[in-house]
């Protein structure tokens, strides 16, 4: 299997239907994540176009790709979180969110119904409280615990040094935790905020 640098070489070199090598490899995450950052707006139907739009922005600007920069992926999410943003400025709305992104482990068999439903309303609270973040801490909410980047990546993406990335995980993962202690006590909110990946 070709990697995404040699794919990328073959393709500056004019062998240009290896581009659809390179988007199968990638349309499922960069899918998902400008569905998740799509979601408060209420404009996941964009979800497709945008990231058409992305592979083909991307395609367009092959030719000033440099590997010394950013890997191929950090390059791609930067180029989709650019093309929602750009969307929902167009939509007039700044309203990112997680929405449905929150991971829910899955409940065991026995579960009553009273558990499943308390369950239920302390997801939609932590939901509630992502949704609630600024742009950039929810991106990078989004960048590192649903799609496994680590800091360096999501730095790049974000346009922020390693250390603010940090920071602004912790920002995120402290305002959550701060607008969720309202609804439960101390020692049950740690271990949902730690069950919900946060």
């Amino acid at each position: 299997m070709m990697t995404d640098s040699q794919l990328i070489r073959e393709i500056k070199d004019g062998n240009v239907e290896l581009y659809a090598v390179l988007m199968a490899r990638y349309q499922k995450k960069i899918l998902s994540f400008i569905h998740h950052l799509l979601k408060s707006a209420r404009l996941e139907l964009l979800a497709e176009d945008l990231c058409s739009e992305t592979f083909y922005k991307a395609y367009r600007s092959l030719h000033s790709f440099r590997e010394v920069d950013a890997s191929f992926s950090t390059w791609l999410y930067t180029i989709a979180r650019n093309t929602v943003l750009s969307e929902l400025r167009k939509q007039r709305s700044q309203q990112v969110s997680l929405d449905d992104a929150v991971y829910i482990p899955a409940a065991p068999a026995e579960v009553s119904p009273e558990q499943s439903l308390l369950r239920s309303e302390k997801v939609a609270k932590v939901r509630e409280a992502i949704n609630n973040l600024p742009e950039k801490q929810r991106s990078a909410l989004i960048l590192r615990e649903y799609d496994g980047l680590d800091y360096q990546e999501i730095a790049n993406i974000l346009g922020q040094t390693v250390s603010a990335v940090k920071s602004l995980l912790f920002r995120a993962r402290s305002s959550v935790k701060a607008q969720m202690e309202p609804y439960m006590g101390e020692a049950a909110l740690a271990k949902e905020v730690e069950e919900l990946k946060l």
